[in-house]
C-alpha cells in the first residue's frame, strides 16, 4: 500500500500520456503559440503587479533603505528555484509545473499534495491581487472624479464606487472592534480606524449585519475569467500590451524620481537591522510569486525546452533590477516611514509636489494587477487539467473547450474560487499563505532536482549547472551561521534559551510604578515627563525594532517580566528548529553524497523563508493539506489513472 502510494511516472510515460490524450480528444488540444518573448512578458506580468504596487511599500517601512537585501536575497532564492524549474520543465514540457514534476520525483502522494497547494498558491493569491486591484481601481476613479468636478463643476455625474461596496467585511468590521476595544480602554484611535467604523455603522444593514462587499473585485475576477476562457491568443496578447505600459510607467516613476532623491533618507541605511529587514519577507516573496506560472503553459509553447528556461530566467533578472532601483528611489524621495500605505507610489510623488504623477501610477497599478490576475487565472485551471488527466480530479476538470481549446470548466472554477471570497476577505489573511504555498512549492522542485537521476547535458537541452556540494554546502552553512550570531547575538542568545522580548503593551502592563519610572527614564534618555502607563506604551510602539529591543533589554527587572518563555515560545520556534535539523541533514547528505550545490542551496534558503512567515500560517497551511488528504484518498487513490494502468 505505501509503495503504490508512492509510485512514480516516468517522463516517457506522461509524454506517451500527452499523445494519447491528444489522440483521444480528435485533435482538441491546446494551441503552441507562445515564444520565448511571451513567455518573458507572462513572468513580467506576474511577477510586477500587486506587489510593486501594494505589499513593496510595507517591506520599505520595515527594512528602510536596506530591503534591497531582501530584493537580492529573495532574487537569488527565486534563481535557485528557476533554474531548477528551467530544468524540469525541460525535461517534461507539459502542463502542470510542480505537481507533474513531483509525480515524477516524489510519487502520486506528493505531487497530490504540492498539486493542492498550488490551488491554493493561484486560487489565494489571486484572492490578494483582486483585492489590489479594487483599491487600486477605486483610488483611481476617485482621482479622476475630483478631476472631473474641478473641470465641470456643474456636471452631475459622479465616479465614485460607495465605500460599502469596494471595500472587504472582514477589514471593516476587524476596524469596528478594534475601535470598540480602544474607546474601551480611553486609547488614542487612529483616524483610520474611525473612519472605517463608520462605514460600519453607516453600511445599509440586514438585521445587525452591514452589508459591505469588494464588487470591483469580483467583477475584474469576472472579466479575467472570460479571457482566459475565450483562447490563450487572446490572453498573450492582452498580457503583451500590459507589460509594455506599466514597464513604460515604471522606468518614468524611476527616471523622474531619481532627481528628487534625498541622500540623507537613506541614514541609517538599515534603520530596524537585519530582523527589521527580514520581517518584510513574505511581502517581498509575493512581489516575487509568478515566474513559476508561465511553467503551466508548456503546451501552448512553441518550443517549451528552449524557451520556458529562458522566459524565467529573463523575466527574473529584469524584474529584480526593477525592484532594486524602485525601493533606493522610494526610500531616497520620502523616508521609509511613510510608506507603509496602501498607494505609497502615488504617495511618495505627491509628498514633492508631483500631483500630476498621481493619476498615470494609479492608471499603471490598476493595469499592472490586471495583468497578474490574468496569468495567474491562466495558470490554475492548467493545474486542474494535469491533475485531472491523471485521474486525482473528475475528467470534467480536464476536458477542453470544442471552439476555444482551453480548459473550459476548470476556468470556470478558479474564476468563483476567487471572486466570491474576494467579496469579503481583506488581502492580509490571505498574502502569507500565498508565500507559504509557492516556498513549499519551490522546496519540492528543488528537492526534485536532487533526486533525478544525472544526464549528460545534451545540446539544445537546458540542465541546472552542477557544482559539487560536498565541501561547499558545510562550509556556507559555516558562513552562514557566524554571520547570523555576530550580527543577532540578542535574537540568537533569545532563540537557544527558548525566550522572547514581550511586546511593549505586554511589557508596560506587568510593570510596578517604580519599574515604569524607570522604563520612562530609559525611554526620554534621563528625562522624566508626566505620562500614563497607555501613553508610554503608545510611545513604545511607534519605535522601531531595534530601539525598543534596546530599550527592554536595559530595563533593571527581573528576567521573567522582560520575556516570554514556555511552551508558547519553543512553538513559535519549532519551524526554525525544523530548518536547523533540515539543513544538518542536507550538510551531511551534500558531503557523502556530492550533490548538485544549487538545488541544494535553493532547497534550504526556501525552507528558511518559510520559517520566517509564522506558527500561524503553519497551522492553516497544515489545515489545508489535511482537506486535501481527505478529498485524495476519498476520490483521487479510487481514481489514479497510474494505479489503473498498473
Amino acid at each position: 500500500m505505501t509503495s503504490k502510494l508512492f509510485q512514480k511516472k516516468t517522463q516517457e510515460q506522461i509524454l506517451a500520456q500527452l499523445v494519447e490524450d491528444e489522440k483521444g480528444s480528435q485533435g482538441n488540444h491546446l494551441n503552441r503559440v507562445l515564444s520565448v518573448r511571451d513567455l518573458t512578458a507572462l513572468g513580467i506580468a506576474a511577477i510586477i503587479g500587486a506587489g510593486i504596487f501594494s505589499t513593496v511599500g510595507k517591506a520599505c517601512y520595515y527594512g528602510g533603505p536596506g530591503v534591497i537585501f531582501l530584493f537580492m536575497i529573495t532574487a537569488v532564492v527565486c534563481a535557485f528555484s528557476a533554474l531548477c524549474y528551467a530544468e524540469f520543465a525541460n525535461r517534461i514540457p507539459i502542463s502542470g509545473s510542480a505537481y507533474t514534476y513531483s509525480y515524477v520525483a516524489f510519487g502520486e502522494l506528493v505531487a497530490w499534495i504540492i498539486g493542492w497547494d498550488l490551488i491554493m498558491e493561484y486560487a489565494i493569491g489571486n484572492i490578494v491581487v483582486a483585492i489590489s486591484w479594487s483599491s487600486n481601481f477605486t483610488s483611481f476613479l476617485n482621482k479622476m472624479d475630483v478631476g472631473l468636478h474641478q473641470r465641470f463643476p456643474s456636471l452631475g455625474i459622479s465616479l465614485h464606487i460607495p465605500d460599502f461596496l469596494s471595500n472587504s467585511f472582514r477589514q471593516i468590521y476587524l476596524a469596528h472592534t478594534s475601535f470598540v476595544d480602544l474607546a474601551s480602554k480611553h486609547l488614542p484611535i487612529p483616524s483610520d480606524v474611525a473612519g472605517m467604523n463608520t462605514l460600519w455603522n453607516s453600511a445599509p444593514h440586514i438585521g445587525s449585519i452591514p452589508i459591505i462587499l469588494n464588487l470591483p473585485a469580483f467583477a475584474i475576477t469576472f472579466f479575467i475569467t472570460w479571457l482566459v476562457f475565450v483562447g490563450i491568443r487572446e490572453s498573450r496578447t492582452s498580457s503583451n500590451l500590459m507589460v509594455a505600459f506599466k514597464l513604460i510607467v515604471i522606468m518614468l516613476v524611476i527616471a523622474i524620481g531619481f532627481f528628487y532623491v534625498n541622500t540623507t533618507n537613506w541614514t541609517p541605511f538599515v534603520p530596524n537591522g537585519f530582523g527589521g529587514v527580514m520581517r518584510g519577507v513574505s511581502d517581498v516573496f509575493f512581489a516575487y510569486i509568478g515566474f513559476d506560472a508561465i511553467s503551466t503553459t508548456a503546451e501552448e509553447c512553441k518550443n517549451p525546452q528552449r524557451d520556458l528556461p529562458r522566459g524565467m530566467m529573463y523575466s527574473l533578472i529584469i524584474c529584480t533590477v526593477l525592484y532594486i532601483v524602485l525601493a533606493l528611489v522610494l526610500t531616497g524621495m520620502v523616508n521609509y516611514t511613510h510608506l507603509n500605505v496602501g498607494d505609497f507610489l502615488a504617495d511618495a510623488f505627491h509628498q514633492n509636489g508631483l500631483n500630476w504623477l498621481s493619476g498615470i501610477i494609479a492608471l499603471s497599478a490598476v493595469i499592472a494587477t490586471t495583468s497578474v490576475l490574468l496569468v495567474f487565472q491562466l495558470g490554475q485551471p492548467r493545474i486542474w487539467m494535469s491533475m485531472s488527466r491523471d485521474g486525482l480530479l473528475p475528467k470534467r476538470f480536464s476536458k477542453l473547450h470544442p471552439k476555444y481549446h482551453t480548459p473550459g470548466f476548470s476556468t470556470i472554477i478558479t474564476g468563483l474560487m476567487v471572486g466570491i471570497p474576494a467579496l469579503v476577505l481583506d488581502s492580509d489573511l490571505v498574502t502569507d499563505l500565498t508565500s507559504i504555498g509557492t516556498l513549499f512549492a519551490f522546496t519540492l522542485v528543488c528537492g526534485g532536482i536532487l533526486l533525478l537521476p544525472r544526464t549528460e547535458k545534451e545540446q539544445g537541452k537546458f540542465r541546472v549547472p552542477f557544482i559539487g556540494g560536498k565541501y561547499w554546502v558545510g562550509l556556507l552553512m559555516i558562513v552562514v551561521a557566524g554571520f547570523a550570531f555576530h550580527f543577532n547575538k540578542d535574537k540568537c542568545h533569545d532563540f537557544f534559551h527558548s525566550q522572547s522580548l514581550k511586546p511593549a503593551d505586554e511589557l508596560v502592563s506587568s510593570l510596578q510604578p517604580t519599574e515604569v519610572n524607570q522604563l520612562t527614564s530609559i525611554t526620554y534618555k534621563g528625562t522624566m515627563p508626566v505620562i500614563t502607563k497607555d501613553s508610554l506604551t503608545n510611545y513604545l510602539l511607534k519605535m522601531n525594532d531595534e530601539e525598543y529591543s534596546t530599550i527592554a533589554r536595559s530595563l533593571s527587572v527581573p528576567t521573567n517580566e522582560k520575556f516570554n518563555s514556555g511552551l508558547s515560545v519553543v512553538a513559535d520556534n519549532i519551524t526554525f528548529w525544523i530548518f536547523i535539523l533540515l539543513a544538518i541533514i542536507m550538510t551531511i547528505a551534500s558531503f557523502v553524497k556530492n550533490l548538485s550545490l544549487i538545488p541544494v542551496l535553493g532547497l534550504l534558503s526556501c525552507f528558511y523563508l518559510v520559517t520566517e512567515l509564522g506558527l500561524t500560517n503553519w497551522i492553516r497551511f497544515i489545515i489545508w493539506l489535511i482537506i486535501g488528504l481527505v478529498i485524495y484518498f476519498t476520490y483521487g487513490i479510487k481514481n489514479s489513472r497510474l494505479r489503473v494502468n498498473s
